[in-house]
């Protein structure tokens, strides 16, 4: 993906990022969702790209906008979209910390379409990228990714979903002997923290959304982390859509060749919120970024400055 078509989309995350910022702290996570949604699509649409939108708010019956194969762009380059409009809807609502704005491109026809199921996710940096497996025990992957670190398992950090349904892996981990970090909402957060150094997380465990799964995974194609995920299906319609839609042998390891299907992908996202990783929008004038490309493996954090008609001079 060049580098002014990942620019183009690094204004679509920041625009987004700006509305969604309006509704910090007022409570109205549907608002805030809204908002970023709807400026996204806006930003999206002025584009000369011929996108598709493969991970969005949803099929057409249950999302107005930015639905899975909505056709996006002015026309040109053929695209698949996968956007994450508000990660963090309740951390935005009530001004907890990394609420970002999500959105990850690829070359038509790379990204897998992963329906609106759960997906057992496990995830690290490339220095343990071999090391981690899906159907590994959590104490299997523990010790491997320590292991690799070349440090004790004492000094591993796991983070996972605050879920019930992670609560046998949680106590996986503590058998042994890692250390927890739950996270309320946002595994696509969780995940990107393995490969970023000096985050403190070494290892991403558990289960959350299959679409959040491959935006997850794009950035890790990216970075050059490892990521697997196996479907887990709540019920016999979200098994059926999977088997027409996805293209994959739905009961087999998810790999990131499987979930990213070129090397030609970029991951953008923007904070809305202050946190770890990125800090929040100021207004409509300042926005902290993150880019990953996977042409060169580089992580790039971008703070951008807005100045309006009207204001005075840049304030740094």
């Amino acid at each position: 993906m060049n580098s002014t078509r990942v620019n183009e989309i690094l204004t679509v995350t920041e625009q987004a990022a700006f509305a969604a910022g309006e509704w910090i702290g007022k409570g109205d996570k549907m608002a805030a969702d809204g908002a970023a949604t709807e400026a996204m699509r806006a930003e999206l649409g002025k584009l000369p790209i011929s996108g598709r939108v493969v991970i969005g708010e949803g099929e057409r019956d249950e999302a107005p906008m930015l639905f899975i194969g909505e056709e996006l762009g002015l026309g040109g380059d053929e695209i698949d979209i996968a956007v994450d409009p508000l990660e963090g809807t309740n951390m935005c609502a009530y001004a907890q910390p990394n609420s970002i704005c999500v959105m990850a491109i690829a070359p038509r026809g790379a990204l897998l379409y992963a329906p609106d199921t759960y997906m057992w996710k496990v995830a690290t940096g490339p220095a343990a990228k071999d090391a981690i497996a899906i159907d590994a025990s959590p104490e299997e992957n523990c010790h491997n990714v320590a292991a690799a670190l070349g440090k004790p398992v004492s000094e591993l950090t796991v983070c996972l979903l605050a879920r019930e349904r992670n609560d046998e892996i949680i106590a996986g981990v503590r058998a042994a002997g890692a250390r927890v970090r739950l996270i309320g909402d946002g595994d696509v957060f969780g995940v990107i923290q393995t490969a970023i150094e000096d985050s403190g997380i070494d290892l991403y465990l558990g289960s959350g959304a299959a679409p959040e799964g491959v935006l997850a995974a794009t950035a890790m194609r990216c970075i050059g982390g490892g990521f697997e995920g196996r479907f887990f299906f709540r019920n016999d319609s979200e098994r059926e859509r999977a088997l027409k839609t996805s293209g994959v042998d739905i009961d087999a390891p998810l790999t990131l060749d499987m979930l990213v299907r070129s090397d030609e992908a970029a991951f953008i996202a923007t904070g809305v919120t202050d946190g770890e990783l990125l800090k929040g929008v100021r207004g409509h004038s300042r926005a902290h970024s993150l880019i990953m490309d996977n042409r060169d493996h580089s992580v790039r954090f971008i703070e951008s400055v807005y100045r309006h008609a009207g204001e005075g001079q840049f304030e740094l």
